[in-house]
């Protein structure tokens, strides 16, 4: 392939897939513009509420087992109760 061609579709190619990555959406970030644009599935009303419940429920865990450590450290410190 000839020098002359092929420099100038690597820059088009170049400059279109810098133009793709500005709108494309990343992670979990916002909802990106035109036709690329959807609403994440970690943005609906199910998903929020679920991730809502296992916050709640790890918050819980957490919350007993450092009553139980609490519980077994008054328990060393005060043997005779």
């Amino acid at each position: 392939m000839s020098d002359r061609l092929f420099f100038p579709l690597a820059a088009i190619l170049a400059l279109a897939m810098v133009a793709l990555a500005a709108v494309w959406p990343q992670g979990l970030g916002a909802r990106s513009p035109g036709p690329f644009g959807h609403t994440p599935v970690q943005q609906t009303a199910e998903a929020k509420a679920a991730m809502k419940r296992e916050t709640e429920a790890s918050e819980q865990r957490l919350k007993a087992a450092r009553e139980a450590v609490a519980d077994i450290q008054a328990q060393k410190l005060s043997p005779t109760q």
